[in-house]
């Protein structure tokens, strides 16, 4: 990674977690829509310590209807979306103007979505996006290390969340080989005993997904 400066390398890493972040949780706020709406005992609440983020709803209507679009809350989807945005702004000479402006078209379907009477219509048209989003990378980005970092990223995200949403112990795994195919070819400094050791942990019984969330999250310096 020696041509490709810190700055660069942190700005990549984060670009490709937000937009992981972001389609994540629209995939999950998609499987709680309907049961949310129709459960006799809030569970918005526990979606919310999973995500470790301040539950700021009155309620569950407000949950849904705001916490996809409400810019003012720095944990809305679409704040984590405008993140992406920001890092892919800066990066616009590596991953070219049709790469970015698929998360500029990501976050005006969010604020349609808003509008909209249906909004899970419009929130598909997000993940639309951030699908085209990264064939674009793919296509646009010469530089196989800015590539690789990115796409790394991505997994140690999608790691993160599956860890936080409990998903299930061979969904996480295949994430994790992913991830480790990947993250060899950043030149990243990262700890190389984190993805073993998550793989011990997912084995456990009870899967002590908190430990493995730290470790995840400490994986890679950048």
């Amino acid at each position: 990674m020696s041509h490709i400066t810190t700055e660069k390398a942190n700005q990549l890493f984060w670009l490709g977690r937000y937009v992981e972040r972001v389609y994540t949780t629209v995939i999950e706020y998609f499987k709680g829509y309907d049961r949310m709406i129709d459960e006799a005992t809030d569970s918005y609440p526990e979606f919310c310590r999973r995500m470790s983020i301040p539950n700021v709803c009155a309620d569950k209507e407000a949950f849904l209807s705001n916490y996809p679009s409400d810019d003012s809350n720095p944990d809305s989807i679409i704040s984590n979306l405008i993140r992406a945005y920001d890092n892919a702004v800066v990066l616009r000479d590596d991953i070219g103007s049709d790469t970015l402006s698929y998360i500029q078209l990501a976050i005006y379907d969010m604020r349609k979505a808003s509008l909209a009477s249906a909004p899970l219509i419009g929130l598909q048209a997000v993940i639309d996006d951030l699908f085209a989003f990264w064939g674009c990378l793919d296509d646009r980005v010469a530089d196989y290390g800015e590539r690789s970092i990115a796409k790394a990223a991505r997994r140690v995200e999608r790691v993160d969340l599956y860890l936080r949403f409990g998903m299930p112990s061979d969904a996480i795994s295949y994430e994790l080989r992913r991830l480790q195919n990947r993250i060899v070819r950043t030149g990243l400094d990262y700890d190389e005993t984190a993805i073993p050791r998550i793989n011990e942990m997912l084995s456990s019984d009870p899967v002590p997904y908190a430990e493995a969330i730290e470790t995840i999250e400490s994986m890679v310096r950048v």
